[in-house]
């Protein structure tokens, strides 16, 4: 037994006991910090490490019918995968150039235990064939990964000088892309970016770009690989990405587990 298929709905799937209720889990990546970095602890406390991420990565996962899992920086990502059904690959910090056999050109803030976590995340999440939604960071993770390269500061895109969530340009999708079945011609994006695509991946296509060229939107074809470069979790409006992804992970979700 098992219901249509649909983001946003519960998943009825049979089992051998009976009917259970499906929401696929949603791994999310986020970042490590320092307590007296993040402010309102108590002095004592400010080595304390933490783990954190935007709400908005749960928020919309959980719109759209996923529960969502944090994924602790640090610890071994394998045995997690052997119950998530689709992953986000959050923003952040920028990736350590190193990794791209580049200098840093000192605009860089690095967190090297997040990429080698996220680096081994994705490895493993590509070998089971999980659905992954990489967002700003992400797609950047994703690029690296795939033997690409980027450029270290582009501060014309990196807009904190407005409200994040205000659209401040377009990105057009290449024609029969996934990501153009999902938005359409183009759509408006906020923008907080300040690194970017340069060298593309092994394994990867372009579907989305800005007005200036610069690469928006990347997706894996034959595999449920997306990641955008803007940040969708911060719009007003609910962004079809989302949906995509636990729409992706409910199918797998309701398949026989190996």
């Amino acid at each position: 037994m098992s219901s249509k298929t649909l983001a946003g709905e519960v998943v009825t799937v049979a089992q051998a006991n009976g009917p259970r209720t499906v929401r696929p889990l949603i791994g999310l990546t986020g970042r490590r910090r320092r307590a007296g970095e993040v402010g309102g602890f108590p002095d004592s406390l400010a080595d304390l490490r933490l783990d954190v991420y935007l709400v908005g990565y749960a928020d919309e996962v959980s719109a759209a019918g996923g529960l969502p899992v944090h994924l602790p920086v640090g610890v071994d990502p394998i045995p997690y995968l052997e119950h998530l059904d689709g992953i986000v690959l959050t923003g952040g910090a920028d990736i350590d150039p190193e990794r791209y056999r580049a200098q840093p050109d000192g605009h860089g803030h690095y967190e090297p235990e997040r990429d080698q976590f996220e680096f081994q995340l994705l490895d493993a999440a590509l070998a089971k064939d999980l659905p992954v939604l990489g967002i700003c960071r992400g797609l950047q993770v994703l690029n690296v990964h795939a033997g690409g390269s980027l450029f270290q500061d582009v501060p014309d895109h990196s807009r904190v000088d407005v409200d994040p969530t205000r659209a401040v340009h377009i990105v057009s999708f290449e024609p029969g892309s996934r990501l153009h079945g999902l938005y359409g011609q183009e759509t408006e994006v906020n923008s907080l970016h300040h690194q970017c695509v340069d060298r593309l991946g092994a394994g990867l296509a372009v579907s989305g770009r800005a007005g200036d060229g610069t690469v928006e939107a990347v997706e894996m074809p034959g595999r449920d690989v997306l990641a955008v470069q803007w940040h969708p979790e911060m719009r007003h409006q609910r962004e079809p990405v989302f949906a995509w992804l636990v729409e992706q992970a409910l199918l797998r979700a309701q398949a026989p587990r190996s």
